[in-house]
C-alpha cells in the first residue's frame, strides 16, 4: 500500500460531491482542512468528516481546522461556543498570569472537545507570532503579546488544553510572522530585521514551544537568512532556522499554498515547499 500524498485538501461545501469523492480517492491526500463554508451544524460536520476519511480509506486521516478564538473561528455560535482572541488573554496576563494561563488552557480544552466531537483532530493553533506595533492586521489580535515569554506561556497553555481533549495543536507561523507588515494572503512580506533581533524576540517564543508536535511555516522572507525565498519554500530557513536554531523537530505544514505570497502554478508551489523540507 502506497503512502498518502503529502498534501492537505479542502472541499467546496457542506457535503462531499461525487466529483470530489472521486478526486480524493484517486489523489489520496494525507488529510483535509475544513473552512467556515464546510461547517453548518454538528451532525452535518460529523457526516462530512466521515465521508472524507471514507474517500481515502483511512479512519486516521487527519482533519484540520483553524479554530483560534476571536476573529479566526470556523465554528461559531449558535452551534459552537465563542471564545476570546489571543490579545485579550495577553492583556490579562500582566495583571493575573495564572488566570490568563488558565483561560488559555480552557479555550484549548473547549475547542479540543468540540472538534473531536465532530471528527476534527487537528487545530491550526496556537499562534506564537509577536504582536508588535508594525504587525499586519492579518495577525493583529491573533497575537498574545509583544513579549516572547507571555506568548510562549499562553500558547503552551492553549496547546495543552487541545491535547488534553485529544486534538493536536499546530504551532504557527514559524519562524514568526510578527514583523511582517503586509498580509501574506495578498503579497509576500519581507522582514529585514537583524539575525540577533530575530533570535532574541521572534524566534524565542517558538524556541520555548519547540516540543509541540506540529508546526506551520510562514510565507515570509527573512532577508537576514534567505533574501530571495519565503520561509515556506526555503531550505535554509527550514533547516538552519526552524530545525537547528529553534530546534523544532515536529511535523511541518506549509501555510496555504494558494495565498498570493507565493508565485507560480499551485503544483510548482507545492513542489517547492516539499523540496524545502
Amino acid at each position: 500500500m502506497s503512502a498518502p500524498r503529502a498534501v492537505v485538501f479542502g472541499v467546496s461545501g457542506v457535503t462531499l460531491t461525487a466529483d470530489e469523492r472521486a478526486f480524493l480517492t484517486e489523489a489520496d491526500p494525507l488529510g483535509f482542512i475544513l473552512f467556515a463554508r464546510n461547517c453548518e451544524a454538528p451532525d452535518q460536520v460529523r457526516t462530512l468528516t466521515g465521508e472524507l476519511r471514507e474517500a481515502v480509506g483511512r479512519v486516521d486521516a487527519p482533519v484540520l481546522i483553524d479554530q483560534e478564538g476571536g476573529t479566526v473561528m470556523r465554528l461559531r455560535p449558535p452551534n459552537w461556543h465563542d471564545a476570546p482572541d489571543a490579545e485579550r488573554l495577553g492583556n490579562l496576563y500582566p495583571r493575573d498570569p495564572e488566570r490568563a494561563r488558565a483561560a488559555a488552557r480552557a479555550v484549548g480544552a473547549l475547542f479540543g472537545a468540540e472538534l473531536r466531537d465532530i471528527g476534527v483532530d487537528v487545530d491550526c493553533a496556537p499562534v506564537a507570532d509577536l504582536g508588535l506595533p508594525e504587525t499586519t492586521g492579518a495577525i493583529g489580535t491573533r497575537a498574545y503579546s509583544r513579549k516572547p515569554v507571555i506568548v510562549a506561556d499562553l500558547a503552551r497553555a492553549m496547546g495543552e488544553g487541545l491535547m488534553q481533549e485529544g486534538c493536536l495543536p499546530v504551532l504557527k507561523h514559524l519562524p514568526g510572522h510578527g514583523r511582517a507588515t503586509v498580509d501574506s494572503h495578498r503579497a509576500l512580506p519581507r522582514v529585514d530585521a537583524a539575525p540577533d533581533t530575530l533570535r532574541e524576540s521572534d524566534f524565542a517564543a517558538f524556541r520555548a514551544l519547540r516540543d509541540l508536535p506540529l508546526g506551520m511555516v510562514a510565507h515570509v522572507v527573512f532577508a537576514a537568512f534567505d533574501a530571495e525565498n519565503a520561509a515556506s519554500v526555503s531550505s535554509t530557513i527550514i533547516d538552519d532556522v526552524i530545525r537547528d536554531e529553534i530546534g523544532f523537530d515536529g511535523f511541518l505544514f506549509s501555510d496555504d499554498i494558494v495565498m498570493a505570497a507565493l508565485q507560480g502554478r499551485h503544483s510548482e508551489r507545492a513542489a517547492a515547499a516539499l523540496a524545502a523540507g
